[in-house]
């Protein structure tokens, strides 16, 4: 392979891995709310196997991201993508053997759930140590378009992902899900192969550092991401319910709208990462204050939403959202601590999201129940203090790089 080439896989392999997470995640749960009625299993049983994932993952990302500062970012990002790997494999031999008759009740919710936390235990490791490579490879002012270029990496994955499931759905619900794994395993060969370990540069700062979620430095930022994650935690676990009941559809129609509007929730979100955080570079606070209140503005307008254009249209503007406040936080905490901090730093900043997956699927489930707009109403709620908050916010920016 000639320099050049390898210059270009290595500026851009560190992606690959997002790139393929956000391809299977976005299958999954384009197909789980589908995959879950089909076996039998109810909606709050569907949003708790969610959450007791998400717990599992809040707890072990932190650990990852420590590793990663001992061990190099390398390592950690590779155990990840084979985790993932080999959990969506029997991940989707369980729900073949549900849907055969094979096995069904009790006996495979507790399956599913264990064999998801079992996944979520390893594959939890990519994340932090990816967000960790960045920071190591980015400087102060290029640290929210590094982590701009991350999740627009993952938004890719997430916009492909639910086109290719709905082209391969038409070979069986579950073909989707065993793409997803191959589409891991060619990520982990690929950055085994291409991807420069970062190992010597963390360790000369010395041992892993264990920072605390209360750290006076970035705890406000926590809040801020606490709340907006939770609330896209109950909109993305009810929203397929939500089409399927509306629109009255079968559950492949339902996995196939619900997968269309994520493509365009993911669009969105690429498109203002492109056109906002990597060509104007705006402070990551200034990306919260943006994003935030449009977020809200999207929760609020899903509320009464009936139609396919109606959904496709708030989520276009959640997905805008989002694509500002993701790279904003992750930056904002980043630059909030020291280069021997980095990977402990990503490990909390990616903990966030799955703190919010831990209540937002069952509460919003359980709301939802009793009506279907509850829901939103709770998110636009939770997201009015938030957006009044980082109006107010000061952030905490460390001098070392």
């Amino acid at each position: 392979m000639n320099a050049r080439l390898q210059r270009l896989l290595g500026d851009n392999i560190p992606y690959a891995s997002v790139f393929a997470h956000g391809m299977g995640q976005s299958m999954v749960f384009a197909l789980l709310p589908a995959l879950g009625r089909e076996i039998g299993l109810t909606e709050v049983m569907i949003g708790s196997i969610i959450s007791m994932s998400s717990l599992v993952f809040f707890i072990a990302s932190r650990a990852w991201g420590r590793l990663s500062d001992r061990i190099g970012r390398k390592p950690v990002i590779l155990i990840g993508l084979w985790g993932y790997s080999v959990g969506t494999l029997v991940f989707t031999l369980l729900f073949g053997l549900g849907m055969h008759g094979v096995l069904g009740g009790t006996l495979l919710y507790m399956l599913i759930m264990l064999t998801r936390m079992a996944q979520s235990v390893v594959m939890s490791g990519t994340a932090p140590a990816t967000s960790a490579y960045i920071a190591d490879i980015t400087t102060t002012e290029t640290r929210a378009s590094g982590m701009g270029r991350l999740a627009a990496a993952s938004n890719i994955g997430s916009i492909l992902g639910p086109a290719v499931a709905g082209t391969l759905a038409v070979l069986g619900l579950l073909s989707p899900l065993a793409f997803a794994s191959l589409i891991t395993i060619v990520a982990a060969l690929l950055i085994r192969s291409h991807l420069p370990d970062t190992g010597a540069r963390t360790t000369r700062h010395g041992p892993a550092v264990k920072l605390r979620l209360r750290d006076p430095r970035f705890r406000a930022l926590l809040l801020l991401g606490m709340a907006a994650f939770s609330a896209f935690a109950i909109v993305q676990q009810t929203l397929a319910f939500r089409i399927q009941d509306t629109l009255m559809l079968d559950t492949r129609a339902t996995a196939r709208t619900y997968g269309y509007t994520m493509m365009i929730l993911a669009g969105a979100s690429l498109f203002s990462q492109s056109l906002i955080v990597q060509r104007l570079k705006p402070p990551p606070l200034l990306l919260l204050r943006i994003g935030l209140p449009l977020l809200m503005l999207a929760f609020a307008l899903l509320t009464p939403a009936d139609t396919v254009a109606a959904f496709s249209l708030t989520m276009a503007l959640m997905g805008f959202a989002l694509g500002l406040c993701g790279p904003g936080f992750n930056a904002a905490v980043s630059l909030a601590v020291s280069a021997s901090e980095q990977g402990a730093a990503a490990g909390i900043a990616t903990a966030i999201p799955a703190l919010g997956f831990i209540l937002g699927p069952v509460a919003g489930t359980w709301l939802y129940q009793y009506d279907p707009h509850y829901p939103y109403l709770m998110t636009t709620l939770m997201l009015l203090p938030a957006s009044i908050g980082a109006l107010h916010m000061r952030t905490h920016v460390h001098t070392e790089t």
